[in-house]
């Protein structure tokens, strides 16, 4: 019916210009015969020698033969449409059992019933799943929650689910503190931002300052498993900083209504494009992004020595840095007769304090070799070392001071090593901790400058490498306005400078003019925190006092409640007491036993760092001390600012 009306809407014009001629031919007969005619007979339109009749007998014909033609016209098209129609049936009927019915039959066809599927039916049959096809994989959710497994969210199963985004707002490269806490001030100042984190390791964001502290003084046998670990105030706590559920899937980034952060982990960033704002990934993937942040931090120094001595030498040494690192040394250290820790810095002597204690309980020699006099030889004024060294003694290490390797063997099992003024040692294996060598690496394709002194990415007040590239954490090189172009190594600097990088991302244009601060734990009983430049090749004062049960790290974790002193100390939560009234007494000799006190560093006269030693929650006194940037002619009464002879 609709074609036959589509028909003669097509024919009506063709049959109103054909009477439109035949009017015209009546007025031109009546023209003819000398006048207008007032009316034309009937039969004048049909017969008579004049007046048009052969006109009117073809109009006839016309109007007949177009009638006809819409007629067969519209027969053939409603015949094929009908042919179309059961043509499509038939396709769809003689599909195999798997595809659904199509909603176009259920519609036209009402008493066919629909067959009962597991599936809602969709409007095309091709799109509707079947209940026989294996479902796509789920994402791997332990790629984002490496402490406990998570179901993969419903619906979550289709192909294009599974892509990674091809675009990110805020791209964050590498998995350290510094990018979490940028993380953290990019969702505070913009809490609808999309945050994308990519890390070469298996696991989302942690704190790595427990892995050489308090994770080897827990009692709990499972703990490389949980990761947990009880503080110095007895407090347990996970080195994660958040739990799994705080990130969202890297593959629903892009559909994130309220944003969120999503940890990309096991990729490497192996590509930079500046200019177009884009990344490769190690296995080719291009991700583009608006702003991106560099916290790659760093890699464990290794000694020349024993990179060359070959395969064997290598398995029985660990370049202790990561979580599979702390794994690893826990299983070796209750595995081997005798471990060898080369490096008297930060790290090794932790490692050396938490594995000397360890060698109380079971049979285990622990050596730790030096080519500096003292423990922390190149930090803590001599005097300071030589006591810190006995201190690590004490713990059940065996410390060889003044050690120069020359080479490292592997003979019957058992690694040999040769020192320069002929000593040998003979052990099982080796931690190497020697320093950290800055992750750089994207430099040369993103066009970047590395600072020729300290090494890392050289940026600007605003922690900017490019106008919008930012570089935080162990890998940024920054002018401090204080003390010159620095490069720090601490979890402090990497909380803080990661916090502003992440502000400025969203546009807060803020200067990093923080002194950081860091910490190192002798055990629980022995602790300093430090700030500014300490350097031991610079003159020094010491002011000491007598500790008493409350200056160690575990009383100083009981009062501030955190096992991370700088969390509370970056967070303006510390303290800040009335200078004491008592005198302080001359300055310490060596035979004195340091209990606490605070060591000043000085350069032209004017302090540049500071060392609490076993006094805590006292780093605003020292950081205002540095940036006042003054001279002192009696740093005795400077020292009564920490209040450190109150009992």
């Amino acid at each position: 019916m609709l074609k036959c009306r589509t028909v003669w809407k097509k024919l009506a014009p063709l049959a109103r210009s054909s009477s439109t001629v035949c009017r015209q031919n009546v007025r031109r007969a009546g023209l003819n015969g000398g006048r207008i005619p007032t009316c034309v007979p009937a039969a004048h339109m049909s017969t008579g020698p004049a007046g048009g009749g052969r006109e009117n007998q073809l109009y006839i014909l016309l109007v007949g033969a177009t009638c006809v033609g819409g007629g067969v016209y519209a027969y053939q098209t409603i015949k094929g449409d009908g042919q179309r129609y059961q043509d499509r049936i038939d396709e769809i009927s003689s599909r195999p059992s798997k595809q659904q019915p199509s909603a176009l039959i259920q519609l036209e066809s009402t008493a066919v019933e629909a067959t009962e599927t597991e599936a809602v039916p969709e409007p095309e049959p091709q799109a509707a799943p079947s209940p026989e096809e294996p479902s796509p994989p789920a994402p791997d959710a332990e790629a984002l929650a490496p402490v406990e497994t998570t179901e993969p969210p419903p619906g979550d199963s289709s192909p294009a689910s599974l892509k990674l985004p091809s675009h990110t707002p805020y791209l964050l490269i590498g998995g350290g503190t510094a990018s979490f806490a940028a993380a953290r001030s990019i969702r505070a100042r913009d809490p609808g931002a999309k945050v994308l984190i990519v890390t070469d390791e298996p696991v989302p964001p942690y704190m790595r300052p427990p892995l050489s502290k308090e994770l080897w003084f827990s009692d709990d046998p499972s703990v490389t498993e949980t990761l947990r670990f009880k503080q110095w105030n007895g407090k347990e706590r996970s080195i994660y900083f958040q739990p799994p559920s705080f990130y969202i899937n890297a593959e629903e980034l892009d559909g994130a209504e309220n944003g969120g952060v999503a940890v990309l982990t096991g990729r490497t960033v192996v590509h930079m494009d500046v200019r177009g704002n884009k990344i490769k990934l190690d296995d080719d993937t291009e991700i583009s992004y608006d702003k991106c942040l560099i916290a790659t931090g760093g890699a464990p120094r290794n000694l020349q020595v024993i990179e060359r001595a070959g395969e064997e030498v290598m398995k029985k040494t660990t370049l202790f840095r990561k979580v599979e690192d702390f794994k690893s040394l826990d299983k070796v250290s209750r595995n081997v007769k005798s471990i060898t820790i080369i490096g008297g810095g930060f790290l090794g002597s932790e490692l050396a304090c938490a594995l000397g204690r360890r060698s109380t309980e079971c049979d285990l020699e622990v050596i730790q070799m030096f080519p500096e006099k003292g423990n922390m030889g190149k930090v803590l004024p001599e005097y300071l070392s030589n006591w810190t060294t006995e201190k690590v003694k004490r713990e059940g290490v065996k410390v060889i001071s003044e050690a120069l390797v020359k080479s490292v063997v592997c003979k019957d099992d058992k690694l040999e090593i040769q020192l320069k003024d002929g000593r040998l040692v003979k052990t099982d294996h080796i931690v190497a901790a020697v320093g950290l060598e800055p992750n750089v690496d994207l430099a040369k394709s993103a066009g970047l400058e590395v600072d020729s002194d300290f090494g890392g990415f050289r940026v600007n007040a605003e922690l900017q490498a490019r106008s919008n590239i930012w570089v935080a954490g162990d890998a940024a090189c920054f002018y401090d306005i204080r003390l010159g172009r620095r490069r720090v190594e601490h979890h402090d600097h990497a909380v803080v400078s990661g916090r502003l990088a992440g502000e400025n991302m969203t546009g807060a244009n803020k200067p990093y003019w923080h002194q950081s601060m860091f910490w190192s734990d002798l055990g629980p009983d022995v602790g300093y925190e430090a700030i500014g430049i300490v350097d031991s090749s610079l003159p020094t004062v010491g002011v000491f006092a007598k500790a008493t049960a409350k200056d160690t790290p575990k009383a100083a974790t009981e009062q501030s409640g955190t096992g991370i002193r700088s969390e509370s100390e970056t967070e303006d939560t510390a303290t800040s007491p009335v200078a004491s009234s008592t005198s302080a007494p001359a300055l310490v000799q060596q035979k004195d036993e340091y209990g606490k006190g605070v060591i000043f560093y000085l350069r032209d006269k004017v302090v540049v760092g500071i060392i609490l030693w076993n006094v805590f929650n006292r780093m605003p006194i020292a950081r205002k001390i540095i940036k006042d940037g003054e001279e002192h002619a009696d740093l005795n009464e400077v020292a009564k600012l920490f209040n450190i002879h109150d009992d």
